[in-house]
């Protein structure tokens, strides 16, 4: 959590020294030079005191036009000054911010408002990114080389048994091996010979004939040790001096070891899994739709991938965000259900496999609202405001009175007409740089 955090920050830092330098121009370095020479008072005690300071309204207060009108100390536009322009609620972000994604923005429209449909579930691995690794050869489990929670990657060596099946099929491996090398040596030598005028063409047809047979055996031999498990690459190692009847499961892909079943002196049997690898950054959650919501759900809207939310009994009033992605085409006769499949993303896998869930469905109901993704509304001070697009790389932030949410979306009652570019992603870097105030930061640093 505390990683996660630090990256955030880092990053944030980086953008908001890019946002502070990237829009400020010559005139205003030279006139950051200028009030940095010795225009503050000698005696600090002569300044009036701030108490005595009539508060100034906020920049959420005040209408646009006059936002970007006004001057400051350096003789500049505010909005216009790298160090001032936080006082009018402006940012610049320069394109480049928006072409490596490090900000998003989204237009302000009006969208049918979803009704959430109560359901439960459960969660499940995406079966898609897990794989259950089994033997394909009987025998006596030796060594495990991971440990239940373990990130591996692909190649990776995980268990190894010792198999007499395997080491039957290696001695048939080396030996074809050992023929195939006979049968090339006695076929180039024919073809030595015919091309010199010593052997017969029937000579030479009958060296290649043995050689092309003893090609077949030996990948015949070979593909037997894949088919028991063994990698292409630890069967091309073989040789007479290998320990015969070993045979290393190998990692298929990257990812974590999920469940370990191994353990060593125990058999292990082709039925049976000995470990299940998988990637759970993202999990499935299984919900139950019954046959009289059935009729709300229909092609165009599932096509759609419908947003849903996800609870769980581990973190009260926590919710996760994922998508509808399948709406099975099969009922279960005997509940009169049918299985609904959301998707949700689990970055830190925080959503463990066989939790139970309350899950909300957002369908589109017959209202309409003025909408935006969720993460484009902000707070400070306990009003909200969104970063809209004014002209050129210029953001300035106005005031909302959010309404209903649904999904990854949340209505807008007033602030905005319909048709604003608002900044979605990666707003708050932007509140950051506007409210550097508050960390101390001011127009005559």
């Amino acid at each position: 959590m505390m990683n996660t955090m630090r990256a955030t920050l880092s990053i944030a830092g980086l953008l908001l020294a890019l946002l502070t330098a990237s829009c400020g121009g010559p005139a205003a370095s030279a006139a950051r030079k200028t009030a940095s020479a010795g225009d503050a008072p000698a005696d600090s005690s002569a300044l009036p005191a701030a108490k005595d300071e009539p508060a100034e309204p906020s920049d959420l207060d005040r209408p646009l036009e006059e936002l970007f009108a006004m001057t400051c100390e350096h003789q500049l536009k505010t909005f216009e000054c790298a160090e001032c322009r936080y006082e009018t609620g402006v940012v610049c972000a320069p394109a480049k911010l928006f072409a490596g994604g490090l900000l998003q923005t989204q237009k302000a429209v009006r969208e049918h408002v979803a009704i959430p449909l109560q359901l439960t579930g459960e969660v499940r691995f995406d079966e898609r990114r897990v794989t259950h690794l089994s033997t394909q050869a009987e025998g006596i489990v030796r060594e495990v080389h991971v440990a239940l929670g373990d990130r591996v990657s692909a190649g990776q060596a995980l268990i190894e048994l010792e198999s007499v099946a395997v080491g039957e099929a290696e001695g048939a491996c080396l030996e074809a091996q050992a023929v195939l090398r006979l049968a090339r040596r006695n076929h180039e030598r024919a073809l030595a010979l015919r091309n010199e005028g010593i052997s017969s063409e029937k000579e030479y047809l009958q060296a290649r004939q043995e050689f092309e047979t003893a090609e077949i055996h030996a990948e015949s031999a070979l593909g037997v040790l894949t088919r028991l498990g063994m990698s292409a690459a630890d069967a091309q190692k073989l040789g007479a001096a290998s320990a015969r009847g070993r045979l290393t499961l190998r990692a298929p892909a990257n990812g974590t070891v999920l469940f370990l079943h191994a353990v060593p002196g125990e058999v292990a049997r082709t039925e049976e899994s000995l470990a299940t690898l998988g990637d759970n950054a993202t999990v499935w959650v299984w919900a139950d739709l019954y046959e009289r919501d059935i009729a709300r759900f229909s092609g165009k809207q599932i096509e759609s991938r419908m947003a849903a939310t996800v609870t769980v009994k581990a973190y009260p009033g926590e919710e996760f965000r994922g998508t509808v992605d399948l709406v099975s085409p099969v009922m279960d006769e005997a509940s009169r259900t049918i299985r609904l499949r959301i998707a949700v993303a689990n970055p830190r896998g925080r959503l463990f496999a066989g939790m139970f869930a309350d899950v909300k469905v957002f369908l589109p109901g017959e209202q309409e609202a003025l909408a935006l993704p969720r993460n484009a509304v902000l707070e400070d001070a306990g009003r909200s405001f969104v970063f809209i697009h004014h002209h050129g790389d210029y953001y300035v932030r106005r005031p909302v009175e959010p309404g209903r949410s649904w999904g990854d979306r949340i209505e807008v009652l007033r602030g905005l007409k319909g048709g604003e570019t608002v900044v979605a992603d990666g707003s708050f870097l932007l509140k950051s740089d506007v409210l550097r105030s508050k960390m101390g930061a001011g127009c005559a640093d």
